[in-house]
């Protein structure tokens, strides 16, 4: 395979995984609001939807936190191997 096209594939790779990566961790902390204006709801459905919402919030941001880690070592160790196949 031509080097070039080795080096072109290596960068796609590094820029996708660190922008999925960063992506996905802002995505994770939007609020949402999933309650109807016209649902009567008492405090006890609104405490659980709000402890729902909150612990499904925290899972997801950690499960960002985690992937936006490994795009970063990834993309290091990319790095390292274009730095090493081009010398």
């Amino acid at each position: 395979m031509d080097t070039a096209l080795i080096i072109a594939f290596d960068l796609a790779i590094i820029v996708g995984v660190a922008f999925s990566g960063v992506f996905w961790y802002l995505a994770s902390r939007g609020q949402m609001r999933r309650i109807g204006k016209s649902e009567i709801l008492d405090s006890k459905d609104i405490n659980r939807i709000v402890v729902t919402f909150n612990r499904a919030q925290i899972l997801n941001q950690r499960a960002a936190f985690a992937t936006s880690a490994t795009a970063m070592f990834a993309s290091v160790w990319l790095c390292l191997d274009i730095v090493q196949f081009a010398k």
